[in-house]
């Protein structure tokens, strides 16, 4: 089903960014887990599923080295696509504390869902919307809720809606986003500081329903 379409829609080439780096690996899950741990497993995820689809795919940032964040998104010139995959957190105000594996943990079970973010300072800003707005339609389709909290108006967040129905956010600043000359965006796949949510995010089969919405998001806003 998933390569009958990428032949309707047409093949396109890809960027899938592994967001952070091992020398900054993001937020810390409530079990104390690096973030670029679950981005990397979700990444190659997706790339394999949109590969099967017949889709063209560049990895960025896989090994792990790629520190210049402002670098990653010009690698993708050319390209149809630029794709960041990042696992959310939440604003210390809301963390609390618990004991796992022996050690004091921050969790905040207060947040939950998936968020996208595109930038308007590019031309590619209104491709870059109708993709990210695809990507969350297709995975409310499968089940996935917006966390929407990141517009909220407090110091931190404010990231007004840029498609409040699919969970869309500006963020104009970011560096994987303000870089880029093909059409990009930013997911955040779910809050792994949540305890619950980090289970689900650690799913294989929660994974897939993730890659599956994205390659059926990738054949409607790039065909």
């Amino acid at each position: 089903m998933l390569f009958s379409l990428a032949q309707a829609a047409g093949a396109a080439s890809i960027a899938i960014d592994v967001g952070h780096y091992l020398g900054k690996p993001g937020a810390a899950s409530a079990r104390g887990v690096p973030e670029f741990e679950y981005n990397l497993q979700l990444a190659l995820e997706i790339s394999e599923s949109l590969k099967r689809a017949g889709h063209s795919i560049l990895l960025i940032g896989d090994d792990g080295m790629a520190e210049e964040l402002g670098k990653r998104a010009p690698r993708a010139s050319g390209m149809d696509l630029f794709l960041s995959i990042h696992h959310d957190s939440v604003q210390p105000r809301f963390m609390a504390t618990w004991e796992y594996g022996g050690d004091t943990r921050q969790y905040s079970d207060r947040y939950s869902g998936f968020s996208l973010f595109v930038s308007r300072l590019r031309r590619s800003a209104a491709a870059s919307l109708k993709c990210a707005s695809a990507i969350g339609a297709r995975l409310q389709e499968a089940g996935f809720t917006p966390s929407r909290y990141h517009a909220d108006p407090i110091p931190g967040e404010n990231r007004p809606f840029a498609d409040e129905a699919n969970g869309v956010h500006y963020f104009d600043n970011l560096a994987v986003l303000r870089t880029a000359s093909v059409p990009a965006l930013l997911f955040e796949a779910g809050v792994i500081i949540n305890r619950g949510e980090e289970l689900r995010m650690r799913d294989p089969a929660v994974r897939a329903r993730i890659a599956e919405a994205v390659v059926r998001a990738v054949g409607t806003c790039l065909g």
